[in-house]
């Protein structure tokens, strides 16, 4: 497929209000997109917007809706399809992280990452898609996943399942959109410092035992911003690649993955290790 040109199309971003989605956004807006912007917060999701208007982005709607609830996806489609027309670019942004290991995460933890994090995606796809392609004028969908959605890192069994789940889907609609001229790009991104860090819910874990902070603290130096990963997503838009990486380390990972396998499982054991013993350290058995 030709690269896209991004200005004037319509982009649907859902997680606007901050993190990577609201960066997207910002990025997006710069390049002239025109946007429809969602997320659970209808007053961060209003500043947002406002700051996004007060830079000269064109924001055609900001609204707060729960991607959980298919009926409300629904009705906002309608809502927006009604005043814009069809969407040109639906971004699935929004998301959730719970960690913990097998015996320790409940069903609740693995329902609401399912719920959040693949039926979000699925809801807003099954309701924005059908409008693009009878439109008949192309497109795009980014579904923006982890390298959890590549890799076996320790304690991401529900978070792993819920990315790639959304993987499985992204795999096979770059073929099934392909006649009606939408491309789909997977990003994986590795660490990045969002808000999410700061609720992230380990579960069994006190966070604030020091051998888990320390295990934080080495993951925020690794950590890229918000701007870097929403400049790699953007990119990855225009170019209409398939697979996106906002940092090297997962580029590297992945081919390492791919064709060192036994250097792949060495690393993936090493961090099971360290991610133990700081549990024992913070007391968990």
């Amino acid at each position: 497929m030709a690269k896209l040109d991004i200005r004037t199309k319509s982009c649907l971003v859902t997680g606007a209000a901050g993190g990577i989605g609201g960066a997207t956004a910002h990025v997006l807006g710069r390049e002239r997109a025109r946007l429809v912007l969602t997320d659970l917060d209808q007053g961060a999701l209003d500043a947002r917007a406002d700051a996004l208007r007060a830079a000269g982005a064109d924001v055609l709607m900001a609204r707060a809706v729960d991607l959980t609830d298919p009926d409300a996806v629904r009705r906002f489609a309608a809502e927006v399809h009604a005043a814009h027309g069809s969407m040109d670019v639906l971004l699935n942004i929004a998301g959730i992280s719970i960690w913990g290991t097998i015996d320790r995460l409940t069903e609740d933890h693995w329902r609401r990452l399912v719920d959040v994090n693949l039926m979000g995606p699925v809801h807003v796809l099954s309701s924005f898609l059908p409008a693009m392609i009878a439109a008949g004028r192309g497109g795009h969908v980014v579904n923006v996943a982890s390298a959890a959605a590549i890799f076996g890192l320790p304690w991401h069994a529900a978070y792993s399942a819920s990315k790639f789940g959304l993987r499985g889907i992204s795999e096979v609609l770059r073929f099934d959109l392909r006649r009606h001229r939408i491309g789909v790009s997977l990003v994986c991104p590795g660490a990045v410092a969002t808000p999410l860090v700061d609720g992230l819910e380990v579960a069994g874990v006190d966070r604030s035992a020091p051998s888990i902070r320390t295990i934080e603290q080495q993951f925020l130096r690794h950590a890229i911003t918000p701007d870097e990963a929403a400049e790699a997503i953007v990119a990855g838009l225009r170019s209409r690649r398939y697979w996106v990486y906002t940092s090297r380390d997962v580029r590297l990972g992945h081919y390492a993955q791919r064709w060192f396998p036994w250097g792949y499982s060495a690393v993936m054991r090493l961090l099971n290790r360290r991610l133990t013993r700081a549990a024992a350290l913070a007391g968990v058995r």
